[in-house]
């Protein structure tokens, strides 16, 4: 361990990447923790300590939503955007074609209308989530010329983060987004760590005992679905060219049990979170008929079993959602009958490429209602544990911290062979 750290430090390439992210995760959270003007901090807190929907929401903004920052909606808008243009290129052929099939030129401007959506969507949610906060009364004294220096403040806080995860991303360690919520996560765990020395209970050390060994086996299970993989061999066909042989090759082609990542999470809880807090928005309102249906949209989402419910849902459904984005099993098809190569026992073409999708689908379930059972397990244990807020957190929190560590490490691991290659 200590010579592969020696290593990283040694190729002076490497060592300026992870510098060069770790300034950028200062600069975030130096923003994450400038308060927009007129906020109660006491009123927050307590707001914080009773309302799970704005811990989860400050966990995907990472840290941000928690001081009411200049970016408490963190990356949010720019998540949402990301979904909405995900299906589009399951409904419309020329987004589908744009992202997939025209290179980088088309991958760029897919990236750059992505961009231009999450500036209209930055505006509607911080205006949801500024009335939100005045009606609690964690917002004093909002005029008009306030609630605008606020809006144009947060949006632009989100461009800004927007633009810090891409300039990570560039760096090709990992997704700049994730790792930007996993800084996050790691920057709230010294407060949290006080938080339960005050409240610590000696006579319920059995639930902390408890509570520690579902995270250990949660990280356990995070690294075994996360690593865990399908080989199919694969064979070249054997080539004559100048009365050389060429080819005849076996390799093979690994499936992942999880290729979605923690992408499905972040989409489901972007998703699961809204109609509570429009429900919320909306009991605000002066028509007894909005507020009517506010109290049933926002009492509906209050109830752990349908809120499990959907969330599980929403959790496997972007799983299956997300692998059928980034995997093709024609186009792999096409590919291998293209290179000679073909998987044993099938044929080239149709019959290859069914046989894969079929066994992405296999595996993809396994993996699905993993992340469903994680993104959940919080609320099945709620009952056992004493601080069940810090728990309920915990779930997704595990998931993205091992899953941002494991890719990192793997983008490292990757950049050193290669530097050990192109030595020889």
């Amino acid at each position: 361990m200590l010579g592969k750290f020696k290593n990283i430090f040694a190729v002076k390439e490497l060592r300026n990447k992870i510098f060069f992210i770790l300034a950028i995760l200062v600069i975030f959270r130096f923003a994450a923790n400038i308060p927009l003007p007129g906020v109660s901090v006491e009123r927050l807190q307590e707001l914080f300590a009773s309302n799970q929907l704005l811990g989860m929401l400050n966990m995907f903004s990472g840290g941000g939503l928690s001081n009411i920052s200049i970016v408490l909606l963190g990356v949010g808008p720019y998540i949402t955007a990301s979904i909405i243009m995900q299906l589009l290129t399951m409904i419309v052929p020329s987004i589908e074609q744009m992202n997939k099939e025209e290179g980088d030129a088309g991958r760029q401007k897919f990236n750059m209308i992505t961009r231009l959506l999450t500036v209209p969507l930055a505006i509607v949610q911080t205006i949801g989530m500024i009335t939100l906060l005045k009606s609690q009364g964690v917002i004093e004294n909002l005029t008009t010329f306030n609630f605008t220096v606020m809006v144009i403040t947060a949006v632009a806080g989100t461009i800004f983060l927007m633009w810090l995860g891409e300039l990570i991303t560039e760096k090709k360690l990992g997704n700049g987004i994730s790792i930007m919520i996993f800084a996050g996560i790691v920057a709230s765990l010294p407060t949290t760590l006080m938080q339960f020395k005050e409240v610590f209970d000696p006579t319920q050390i059995f639930t902390y005992i408890a509570f520690l060994a579902v995270a250990l086996i949660t990280v356990l299970g995070v690294v075994f679905v996360t690593e865990g993989k399908r080989i199919i061999p694969i064979s070249y066909a054997r080539r004559m060219r100048g009365g050389q042989q060429y080819g005849g090759a076996r390799t093979h082609l690994p499936l992942r049990v999880n290729q979605a990542g923690v992408i499905p999470i972040i989409f489901a809880v972007s998703l699961v979170l809204f109609p509570r807090m429009i429900g919320q928005v909306m009991m605000q309102m002066s028509n007894e008929i909005i507020v009517s249906l506010g109290t049933t949209l926002t009492n509906l989402f209050a109830n752990q079993w349908v809120y499990g419910i959907v969330y599980f849902s929403l959790v496997v459904a972007f799983t299956y959602f997300y692998t059928a984005v980034v995997f093709d099993p024609e186009k792999i098809a096409e590919n291998l009958q293209r290179q000679g190569g073909y998987v044993e026992g099938m044929r080239p073409g149709n019959e290859t490429a069914e046989y894969l999708g079929k066994i992405v689908n296999r595996i993809t379930l396994t993996g699905a209602l993993f992340l469903g059972l994680i993104a959940v397990l919080p609320i099945i244990v709620q009952g056992f544990l004493t601080n069940s807020q810090m728990f309920t957190v915990g779930g997704a929190s595990i998931l993205i911290i091992v899953s941002v560590v494991i890719e990192m490490v793997k983008q490292i691991d990757a950049q050193l062979v290669m530097r050990d290659y192109e030595q020889i």
